[in-house]
């Protein structure tokens, strides 16, 4: 999955992410507006994948479980 697919397909239902990337790692930074304050796969913030020659997204169960309660 690429980056700008899993945007435009959360922003459809109505729930907007802001990303930060430090190469390799991709961090999910606000939801709806809301800082994440989470860690997850790192001590810097809550990992969502990582890129190489292409996005990898690795954690969905987690990166879903967390949207899904900033989103309540």
């Amino acid at each position: 999955m690429r980056i700008e697919t899993l945007i435009s397909r959360l922003k459809r239902i109505g729930i907007e992410i802001t990303l930060q990337g430090n190469y390799h790692w991709i961090y999910l930074d606000t939801i709806n507006g809301n800082k994440v304050k989470e860690r997850f796969a790192s001590e810097h913030g809550f990992v969502i994948g990582f890129l190489n020659k292409d996005f990898a997204f690795t954690y969905s169960k987690e990166t879903f479980k967390l949207i899904r309660k900033y989103v309540k």
